[in-house]
């Protein structure tokens, strides 16, 4: 018979092994957090889901903007394609989506990722949906231009076009291109769409989004 002493140890072993797995896993807490707010919210099968990086987890009136769609925002901040990839059951597969917006590359580009490995993330991504689900959309959202990041900008502009080749290749998937309507008559990005960290988008940034993600939304 087990004591005391030792049920104690296993569960304190158990306890430790579990933390350690939640803080090797990127974003797993966020990811938790995120799913539960969804559930209870409450959700339906067939949603266009938004996922990726904070570009989309702070786009806070994406519902109101698309009223007549069903749209689950399972996005979180800082991630890149790997990290997705880690956590696209919770993000996406669950929910049998009938559209899937992907916005990731922009973190990645600035982590120093080679263009080829992101759009090789890419590729697992749109092949694990379409694995389960054949019909589904997949939008890959291609890099914004950023003040911030700006630096980077040719290796932003070469994952774009990897981008647009990929979905003009590979069936149910598309570009959704967000570059070229934030920069500004001199090929810059525009100073009035973003919040002081030259990173993120305000209302304004948000609402030329809409204007290119409404067709993609019909």
């Amino acid at each position: 018979m087990k004591t005391y002493k030792s049920i104690l140890l296993s569960f304190l072993f158990l306890s430790a092994i579990q933390f350690s797995f939640s803080q090797d896993v990127p974003f797993q807490e966020e990811v938790n957090k995120r799913a539960k707010e969804i559930d209870d919210a409450g959700w339906e099968k067939g949603s266009a889901v938004f996922t990726g990086s904070s570009s989309v987890r702070m786009w806070k009136n994406l519902q109101e903007q698309f009223p007549n769609v069903a749209i689950i925002n399972s996005a979180f901040g800082g991630s890149r394609a790997d990290q997705l990839l880690i956590h696209i059951d919770k993000t996406v597969l669950r929910f049998e989506p009938s559209k899937v917006f992907i916005y990731e590359g922009d973190n990645d580009i600035n982590a120093g990722q080679e263009v080829s490995t992101i759009m090789a993330n890419f590729d697992d991504l749109v092949t694990q949906i379409h694995q389960m689900y054949p019909n589904t959309i997949v939008n890959l959202i291609a890099a914004k231009p950023s003040p911030s990041r700006w630096d980077k900008k040719a290796s932003y502009e070469a994952l774009n076009d990897l981008i647009r080749q990929y979905a003009t290749t590979h069936d149910n998937v598309n570009i959704v291109n967000v570059w070229d309507i934030m920069l500004d008559d001199s090929g810059n990005p525009r100073s009035d769409i973003f919040i002081e960290d030259n990173l993120h988008m305000n209302e304004k940034g948000y609402a030329l989004w809409k204007e290119i993600f409404t067709p993609f939304l019909k």
